[in-house]
């Protein structure tokens, strides 16, 4: 068992299944893509498998600290795609940039709070490893009606290295 995996076991985390489209959704998308060292993220939510856990819009269906929670559940959508890519998530050596996407009712303008359940979650299974730039985006709407959908890049390693905590 790497660090990584450790850690989740310390902070009692389980992983849902990696993300899969709903039913009857083709998809023409790599969920992680590599490139030279870097693993380009696609857009993740709140999701166990092809079943959306949240659905509607923050300041809206949803209020602010379920957004965060969604945003907490994206992460770990994405570190389940991570681990389904790697098997073992020591290959992610640093988290490098976050791009998240909240979708809102009209007036609603705490996305980056929203967001920070996302980055909150990966700080405390990467610690220092998990910070990164970030954008946090406001959007009329967003597929499937999910509240939250979050990207990253991520630096690996070839060879697991020791993760710095928090």
């Amino acid at each position: 068992m790497g660090l990584v995996d450790q850690r989740l076991n310390e902070l009692g985390i389980v992983l849902p299944a990696p993300t899969a489209p709903p039913a009857g959704v083709e998809v023409r998308l790599e969920f992680v893509r590599v490139s030279r060292g870097y693993a380009y993220v696609s857009g993740h939510a709140a999701a166990d498998g092809s079943a959306r856990l949240m659905t509607g819009k923050v300041g809206g269906d949803l209020n602010a600290d379920q957004g965060r929670e969604a945003a907490r559940l994206a992460a770990l959508s994405m570190v389940a795609s991570l681990k389904r890519t790697f098997g073992d998530l020591d290959r992610v050596h640093r988290w490098v940039k976050v791009l998240g996407f909240v979708n809102c009712a009209s007036g609603f303008s705490s996305t980056p709070q929203v967001l920070n359940g996302f980055s909150d979650t990966i700080m405390e299974i990467w610690g220092d490893n998990g910070r990164h730039a970030r954008s946090a985006v406001g959007v009329a709407e967003l597929p499937f009606d999910v509240p939250v959908e979050v990207e990253a890049v991520v630096e690996l390693t070839e060879t697991p290295a020791v993760h710095g905590r928090a």
